[in-house]
């Protein structure tokens, strides 16, 4: 057999999936400890990926917005020659990469016609943890993988935190305040009302919390509404990086949001992290994995602030 000199690992993003594949990212390297690792992803996780100890190379352009682009893609990876394909990504945009190449490099994945194929009918509905446990178990990389539902354990970040070393409150001009992170999620038809966020702002405040709101810039319109019923919430949309983000999570004595993504990364980075699910959701396959509170009710316009809030008070005291 052909030694594995060269791999490509292929994971797109968003911000949650990113994150949930660093457990197969270390597995990866586990496996293939002197070969030469490249990632394909795209541009706003980047720097997170090239800070990790996981590859000797990241490239950037993943997803092309015309088709020359692609053409070019598929041709650098064609002259490349790796040895290994692992698609991570498993979508549409890499299965187009695995059919540009064909006849393909050894490749981990759904593809069709991929030679090391992801087999299992019931990868869908599973935790993309346990997913992709299962699939580098099936290529042969992970003997042991946690496949079983809640077996795999939350995403390593410590190379992230080993950065930012910081207790979980801050200290600011009154005193010793438990740090509370608030991501309420761009999505409105799937987010708390921001009212409701803004009233728990309040009282959270009121009851000597320091509070700070993360996401992305779009979201800065909901943290002035916010600040509007707490005047000492910081509005950090739109200025935080992943990094910055996790080492907030670091810090938090809680965390509470719709904002999924984000929330995986706060939640991996130890902070007792508060999820809000109408009861029409599911959150098994979908909810971050550590110190995590699921909140329901049957339309999330009906939970109460208070609820949030006596759960909010018990994490960060006991947090504390």
């Amino acid at each position: 057999m052909k030694p594995i000199q060269k791999l490509l690992v292929i994971k797109l993003g968003g911000v949650g999936d990113m994150v949930l594949a660093f457990p197969a990212f270390e597995r990866i390297r586990e496996a293939h400890p002197k070969a030469k690792i490249t990632l394909l992803t795209t541009e706003p996780f980047a720097a997170l990926a090239r800070a990790s100890p996981y590859f000797n190379a990241v490239e950037a352009d993943g997803a092309p917005k015309a088709p020359g682009g692609w053409t070019s893609l598929i041709m650098r990876i064609r002259g490349a020659r790796y040895d290994r394909v692992y698609d991570l990504q498993n979508d549409a945009s890499s299965n187009l990469i695995f059919k540009g190449l064909w006849p393909a490099p050894p490749w981990s994945g759904t593809a069709l016609g991929c030679s090391l194929p992801h087999r299992n009918r019931d990868r869908g509905r599973m935790h993309q943890l346990e997913r992709q446990a299962d699939q580098l178990m099936e290529a042969g990389i992970w003997p042991d993988a946690p496949t079983r539902p809640l077996s795999a354990a939350p995403p390593d970040i410590s190379w992230i935190l080993a950065r930012s070393p910081q207790p979980r409150s801050v200290t600011i001009a009154g005193g010793h305040r438990p740090l509370v992170l608030l991501a309420p999620g761009p999505d409105a038809e799937q987010r708390w009302p921001i009212e409701r966020y803004a009233a728990l702002a309040r009282k959270l405040q009121d009851a000597g919390h320091d509070l700070v709101i993360v996401g992305s810039l779009e979201q800065s319109g909901l943290a002035h509404k916010i600040q509007r019923e707490a005047s000492r919430a910081r509005d950090l949309t739109g200025r935080t990086d992943l990094v910055q983000i996790a080492a907030l999570g670091a810090r938090a004595a809680v965390a509470i949001g719709n904002d999924l993504g984000v929330l995986h990364l706060i939640a991996a980075a130890g902070a007792p992290t508060i999820t809000l699910f109408p009861s029409s959701v599911d959150p098994a396959p979908i909810a971050p994995r550590g110190h995590v509170t699921v909140l329901h009710a049957p339309a999330l316009k009906d939970l109460p602030v208070d609820t949030v809030v006596a759960t909010a008070i018990t994490l960060a005291a006991a947090a504390a």
